[in-house]
């Protein structure tokens, strides 16, 4: 058998999956991974405990699976993208916690370069919005904030990286300092034009270029673990941030094709073959993950609170007691009852980029139950993902395509049954499930099996994707643009009251 790992590094877990050449699950291992709050918008991981949970997951996959490192191929990795992470190089130990995608503390930063005028110039080579979201403005304050950080930069001490980075060097005992495309490119320094980092947009930061990663495609050397570490070298032959592995993992290779991925948040990637499209709707350019040196693109939006909503209906509100209780509570009831929620607790990402909203729940009477509340979190999650393939379909006829045709789905809450039919009659269009709903870690695996030769090109991984389940709508166009409207309606109460 040829079995290929796959590190799934995420926001809220660490996880290593044992596929096998088909693409099939054989082993899996999850371990949470504590959030640390040291403010309200700031959100902090301890890079210690990404790396020792995702080396444990990955032992125990192997364990679980009954076989050793030297039966693996090769090893790929996804990764939380934007998270940042700053060590030094002699010790390898972080100089401070790793600050994670969701934290807002760059802010400021930000809204001076908005303010000088630069935002034409970093979308035109970036591909992006500015915004905190991204990792050069957080690499920025690290060095700013952290005492004796810029000086030891400037002395070529420090290493910069996303998780990526972060778990290639653990892994290779301080070997390899790399990246890979698709991580790059999240990072607000990188010129996606040409897949170097850009000196102007480093000079902008003050970002010393010595801090950064080699730049590598997604596919290829990226070094071999060392022999201590999983028990023998392993190649690490594909690496590509989460959402691009995704799309990857989803076999979604043409222009035109795209996935939406239901995790802590949402998010969904139309690719755009080699054309570099700039979105008029509020989305992101970003390099999707390419197996040789041609650059890929995909649009993107982001929906930073999805199935974190449900959390916080679990922790926050106490109204279940597990997540999976979701599901039947807002069944209980036929529909929301007129509640809408709006779940910005940590700002509005596209296609509304309002960095100030908060969260509001809005249409409660007396006769308001926990389940309406609980539906209407639900749907939330549907809605801010309808108006997100609103705005692509807009850019994609603009730019002489056509509006995307059926939109592939994976990541936690895709198991939801009342959501993905409430997505499907929002969109109008088929919402499809694959048998592997994992597509994440198998982006990954498919990455690393290009690079050791296990699959030949992507046609070969195109024929090995399959459907699970399509959800096909059953709501008139009318009523549906009727609740789109009603949606939009709280989206702007919501900005209108904080922005």
């Amino acid at each position: 058998m040829t079995y290929l790992l796959a590190l799934d590094q995420g926001t809220s877990s660490s996880r290593s999956i044992v596929f096998d050449a088909h693409g099939h699950i054989v082993a899996q291992a999850q371990q949470e991974l504590p959030q640390i709050y040291p403010q309200p918008g700031w959100v902090e991981h301890d890079p210690m405990l990404i790396w020792r949970t995702q080396l444990a997951t990955a032992r125990q996959a192997l364990a679980q699976a009954g076989i050793a490192a030297r039966d693996v191929r090769a090893l790929g990795i996804t990764n939380q993208r934007e998270t940042t992470v700053l060590w030094n190089r002699k010790t390898g130990e972080p100089v401070h916690h790793a600050i994670v995608w969701q934290d807002r503390r760059a802010e400021p930063a930000c809204a001076q370069l908005r303010a000088q005028g630069h935002a034409d110039a970093i979308q035109a080579k970036t591909g992006l919005l500015i915004d905190a979201y991204f990792s050069g403005t957080k690499l920025q304050w690290l060095l700013d904030n952290v005492p004796g950080a810029r000086a030891a930069a400037e002395r070529g001490e420090l290493a910069f990286g996303t998780v990526d980075s972060w778990l290639i060097w653990q892994l290779t005992g301080g070997q390899r300092h790399v990246t890979d495309v698709s991580n790059a490119s999240r990072t607000m320094l990188l010129n996606v034009h040409t897949n170097q980092w850009d000196d102007e947009l480093l000079a902008l930061l003050r970002i010393p270029r010595a801090l950064l990663p080699e730049v590598l495609p997604s596919s290829g050397d990226f070094g071999r673990t060392d022999a201590g570490v999983l028990g023998a070298c392993v190649a690490i032959g594909g690496v590509a941030g989460d959402q691009q592995s995704a799309l990857f993992g989803q076999a979604c290779f043409k222009a035109g094709m795209a996935k939406n991925t239901y995790g802590t948040g949402c998010f969904m990637l139309m690719h755009t073959g080699q054309t570099f499209q700039t979105s008029r709707n509020g989305l992101l350019t970003t390099s999707a993950a390419q197996p040789g040196r041609t650059p890929e693109f995909a649009l993107e939006g982001s929906v930073f609170v999805g199935g974190a909503v449900v959390q916080w209906l679990r922790d926050g509100l106490r109204a279940i007691s597990a997540s999976s209780e979701v599901q039947s509570l807002a069944e209980s009831v036929p529909d929301s009852g007129g509640v809408m929620m709006v779940p910005a607790f940590t700002g509005l990402g596209a296609p509304y980029w309002k960095p100030d909203a908060r969260g509001t729940i809005t249409g409660l009477t007396r006769g308001t139950t926990l389940a309406h509340i609980a539906r209407a979190a639900l749907e939330s999650i549907a809605y801010q993902s309808a108006a997100l393939l609103a705005a692509m379909g807009r850019d994609a006829v603009a730019a002489g395509g056509a509006p995307v045709s059926e939109l592939r789905v994976d990541g936690g809450a895709c198991v939801n049954d009342l959501l993905m039919q409430f997505q499907a009659d929002l969109l109008g269009i088929p919402v499809v499930r694959p048998a592997v709903v994992e597509t994440t870690a198998l982006g990954a695996a498919y990455l690393a099996g290009l690079s050791c030769g296990i699959y030949a090109d992507t046609e070969e991984l195109a024929h090995l994707w399959r459907a699970e389940r399509r959800f096909l709508p059953t709501l008139e166009r009318a009523r549906a643009a009727e609740r789109m409207a009603r949606w939009e309606h709280a989206v702007a109460q919501t900005a209108l009251g904080h922005g």
